[in-house]
């Protein structure tokens, strides 16, 4: 087993790949938007559809941890690792913007 093989795996790439997206969306919602927007009362598709990647991430990472750990992990900890980090990065700008 091998850090390649172990990334091929839905549950290692499709959290990092919601995790972009989820970056993408919300760098695209300032873009367009702006950061000074003024707040609504309801926050909108772009944060609902925010939420919903980075919340549905919790059981994809949790499900390759159950099964990954165990067999592989020191292939599966810098997996970990790189999910972190891309949940990290999606979130940044939420808080730096004070979305």
């Amino acid at each position: 087993m091998t850090l390649p093989t172990v990334l091929k795996r839905p549950s290692a790439f499709l959290p990092l790949a919601m995790s972009v997206a989820a970056l993408v969306l919300v760098l695209s919602h300032v873009a367009m938007v702006g950061a000074g927007a003024a707040r609504q009362t309801d926050e909108g598709a772009t944060a609902h559809i925010f939420q919903l990647l980075i919340a549905g991430q919790v059981p994809l990472v949790a499900f390759f941890a159950i099964k990954w750990l165990p067999r592989a992990p020191r292939f599966s900890l810098p997996v970990l690792a790189l999910q972190a980090i891309a949940v990290i990065a999606a979130l940044a700008p939420v808080y730096f913007f004070n979305l």
